[in-house]
């Protein structure tokens, strides 16, 4: 048994009988009333997802995981390769458990999987993660005085983002997998 302080994305939490793992939380303390942590959770072998409330200090029943160090190697249709760096074991997983963070995967990057009987049922990624610009339209004079002072870049692994008018072609950036937005330069 655990309670909603073990609430975090990737947890796995039984609820009726069925395992469910954590995809998003947030906790909410109202001015009025008690806290709560508001989830969002996929069932594990299936495709459903429920959201759930849970009161702030309640019982709930998690189920012990496996955290590993694994290395992102490749996509193949809808299925994600990863590696164990320690034993060299790849393991396949569908792009339905990875979900919205298969748009920051790139080959060689490092993130934590979340095992559940030696099945990833999810993962965790670095919160900045380095990319190389592949395309970025110049910077056009007046872009500046109309207030538009981003513009979008594509980064090796395909991924769109808004970055900053003097960001090039070539230049490695950081980008935060939680909110998808430009960190800044990479060595800066």
């Amino acid at each position: 048994m655990g309670s909603t302080t073990d609430i975090k994305k990737g947890a796995v939490i039984r609820h009726q009988g069925d395992l469910w793992v954590v995809t998003g939380f947030q906790f909410v303390n109202p001015g009025k009333g008690s806290a709560f942590t508001k989830t969002k959770m996929k069932n594990i072998g299936g495709d459903k997802t429920i959201e759930i409330t849970y009161k702030s200090g309640e019982n709930i029943d998690t189920v012990q995981v496996q955290r590993q160090n694994m290395q992102f190697l490749y996509k193949n249709g809808n299925m994600y390769s990863f590696m164990n760096k320690d034993t060299y074991e790849t393991l396949d997983v569908d792009s339905d458990t990875i979900g919205e963070d298969g748009k920051y995967l790139k080959e060689g990057l490092e993130v934590i999987a979340v095992l559940h009987e030696g099945n990833i049922v999810a993962i965790q990624l670095p919160i900045k993660i380095k990319y190389t610009v592949t395309q970025s339209p110049p910077a056009v004079k007046g872009d500046t005085a109309s207030g538009n002072v981003t513009k979008e870049v594509t980064l090796d692994n395909g991924l769109k983002i808004q970055a900053p008018i003097f960001i090039k072609e070539g230049e490695e950036i950081i980008v935060n997998s939680e909110t998808g937005e430009y960190s800044g330069r990479a060595g800066e």
